[in-house]
């Protein structure tokens, strides 16, 4: 095995919790976060289940000390809390003291923004900073500015796997040499954009997701954002940086199965965690808890939990589950907030438990963990899956 990249902060913003801390305290206690939505004014109100953070834009905005004119999306706002905590976490004094990047990645971008000026945006030239600030890229730059960072800034945007791609890339510009230190991770707010392209995919729940149960209705969208600080050796040297944990594998593959549908036996998947493993020198059997991407959608957990039957034989899988039960699926930013409960499994030696699970699936013999475990967990492995058949998996290993 390869030591790999080391994790030298994080920082995270979800519906359990608006730190690490309460992130943690969130799923060691069973506290999920799905309600109705509250801050959005959608004819699905009282249709559909989210994991939404409890805070107005205003308050976000006033949490990041914004102008009240400000363009700043949802996405960006949330990105922008995420990412400062992480740079604080890594005791980061001066962010531009080595070749250090920012690679964010979002698939709402800034879509709650632009949404609620759309008929008005060619009535009112005043509106074209709110319009501007749709793309995914105005995000990654907010974010920079936010954390003053003047170096090499990038946008990810493969679906609900980008984070995890945003992730393997910073490992790998590492590795090349070409920077010192990366912040990576994800974040996405919910709009009505999303809301209503999942309803018409009819993939939503109308209460409780509940991740590879025979009974499962469908996914909660949720909102999130984490980010993740990677440095090399050198760097953890020349800072005296604490190290957390370590990226030790990753890969990402495409099945180009369907634009929104996994395939049936979960080819992606199943290349995705072999690649990984060539990656990090592991095999298998080293892994120990496995955060599965566990959407509760009747194609993801029949696709995922086939690919994993196929790599680590149905007999020999070790302990998983699904963290999406606890705050919905939250896209873009799905694999950065796993990362981050990865890091703490891995710290705290927990498996999370796989709530409202009551009936095994019938295509398999696989059964989550339904309680919260403590062992030791070397090595934790992670999956996220995104629509076009992107999938990607990233090996966190113990410091």
């Amino acid at each position: 095995m390869n030591k790999g990249v080391a994790i030298t902060g994080m920082g995270i913003i979800s519906a359990i919790g608006n730190s690490v801390a309460e992130n943690y305290h969130a799923l060691t206690n069973e506290q999920k976060a799905i309600t109705r939505i509250s801050n959005i004014a959608t004819v699905h109100a009282d249709v559909i289940m989210v994991g939404e953070i409890k805070k107005t834009n205003d308050e976000l905005a006033q949490e990041l000390g914004l102008a009240g004119d400000n363009n700043y999306s949802r996405t960006a706002m949330l990105g922008a809390i995420a990412a400062r905590q992480a740079v604080l976490d890594a005791n980061i004094s001066d962010i531009n003291d080595c070749r250090t990047g920012l690679i964010s990645a979002t698939s709402v971008g800034g879509m709650d923004t632009t949404e609620k000026h759309y008929y008005d945006y060619f009535k009112d030239p005043n509106l074209v900073k709110y319009i501007s600030a749709h793309d995914g890229g105005d995000v990654a730059q907010k974010i920079a500015e936010t954390i003053g960072l003047q170096g090499f800034v990038a946008t990810i945007s493969t679906a609900c796997s980008s984070a995890a791609n945003a992730i393997m890339l910073g490992a790998r510009l590492i590795k090349a040499g070409k920077l010192d230190r990366v912040i990576v991770g994800g974040t996405d707010g919910l709009a009505k954009f999303t809301i209503n392209g999942f309803k018409t995919l009819m993939i939503q729940s109308d209460t409780f997701n509940t991740p590879f149960d025979n009974n499962r209705k469908g996914l909660n969208l949720g909102e999130a954002a984490a980010f993740l600080v990677l440095e090399s050796e050198e760097s953890v040297k020349k800072h005296n940086s604490k190290v957390l944990a370590y990226v030790s594998g990753y890969a990402n593959a495409n099945d180009a199965f369907h634009q929104t549908a996994s395939s049936e036996n979960g080819e992606g998947a199943f290349l995705a965690m072999n690649k990984a493993f060539e990656v990090s020198g592991l095999k298998p059997s080293d892994i120990d808890y496995i955060n599965m991407h566990g959407t509760a959608t009747p194609n993801n957990d029949l696709s995922e939990g086939r690919a994993i039957i196929r790599v680590f034989g149905e007999a020999n899988v070790p302990d998983f589950s699904s963290t999406k039960a606890f705050t919905g699926h939250t896209l873009a930013a799905a694999a950065a907030i796993e990362a981050v409960y990865s890091v703490l499994a891995l710290q705290n030696g927990v498996v999370y438990p796989n709530l409202n699970f009551e009936t095994p699936m019938e295509e398999f013999n696989l059964i989550p963990q339904t309680t919260l475990k403590h062992k030791n967990i070397e090595h934790v492995l992670s999956n996220s899956f995104g629509f076009g058949g992107n999938c990607s998996t990233v090996i966190f290993s113990k410091s």
